[in-house]
């Protein structure tokens, strides 16, 4: 056998033998889900608190398990991020079962649904439109989405979003259609404006709706400077709430180790373990 007949040969084999282990991983994931779903038809007929579930009762606990979620990203725990996509996909499969049972939708219809959105969302890969960057692909999505009937660009922000959430994503759409500013220093001058509206109101002994509103364009000015700047501002105020939790319970844990109680604590004794807290960290 020559060597080229070889090397063909070889070349041959290893790619089949991959292929039966892709091949392989894709039936053993198929069968995976494949047994989430008949869980789910065991748990809908045989357990009395599954079979109560609505759309409605399950909503608060889904938006519990997305946040779960979210704190195992912002802390990096790979094995808890892995537990609570399966917690959240339960959810998916829950919803899609109550919905196949009153013959509105099943889960084959959830997929297409998205599957076909994909599609048609990313012209750039499964058409003959050209990007450049990542930016260019989310002024694509957003055109794309109002040639999908939307009256208004806002209209995909949903009501019900957290204010800081929903600040971010109002001024992600705006951007998307080219309302925006041009350089992060026109947005700092815009938080520096802010800042001082607010510092009038509040020194001018203003009504407390004057002071609520010069804080609400503060803060939604401040949204728009961690944009430009690359910064989620709801993970960076999460990150400061953790930071804070930490350090204040070891400045509770030090008051128990002393026997004392904070109430009875100056502030100068509090603040001396509050920096020994901080100084862990570094």
């Amino acid at each position: 056998m020559s060597f080229l007949v070889f090397a063909n040969f070889a070349h041959i084999t290893i790619y089949i033998h991959f292929e039966k282990l892709l091949m392989t991983d894709l039936k053993e994931k198929l069968e995976a889900f494949e047994k989430l779903l008949k869980i789910m038809d065991d748990l809908r007929a045989k357990c009395p608190w599954d079979k109560e579930q609505t759309f409605e009762s399950l909503r608060h606990l889904t938006i519990e398990e997305t946040y779960e979620l979210s704190e195992a990203v912002l802390d990096k725990d790979i094995d808890s991020i892995k537990k609570e996509l399966g917690d959240l996909m339960l959810h998916l499969v829950f919803y899609a079962k109550i919905g196949s049972e009153s013959g509105n939708f099943d889960f084959g219809d959830v997929l297409n649904y998205i599957n076909k959105k994909l599609v048609f969302r990313h012209p750039h890969i499964y058409g003959d439109v050209k990007v450049k960057d990542a930016r260019n692909v989310k002024d694509n999505w957003e055109k794309l989405k109002l040639n999908e009937g939307r009256e208004s660009v806002l209209s995909g922000v949903p009501m019900s979003l957290p204010p800081l959430v929903k600040a971010y994503r109002i001024q992600e759409k705006a951007k998307g259609v080219g309302f925006d500013w041009e350089k992060p220093e026109q947005v700092w001058e815009k938080v520096i404006e802010e800042l001082n509206e607010l510092k009038h109101e509040v020194e001018s002994g203003s009504v407390k709706d004057k002071m609520e509103h010069e804080l609400g364009d503060l803060i939604f000015a401040l949204v728009n400077y961690a944009r430009f700047i690359g910064v989620n501002p709801e993970d960076a105020l999460e990150r400061t709430n953790k930071k804070f939790i930490k350090r204040f319970q070891h400045l509770e844990s030090k008051a128990k180790e002393m026997g004392r109680s904070l109430k009875d604590m100056t502030l100068a004794e509090m603040d001396v373990f509050w920096e020994e807290a901080k100084m862990g960290e570094i």
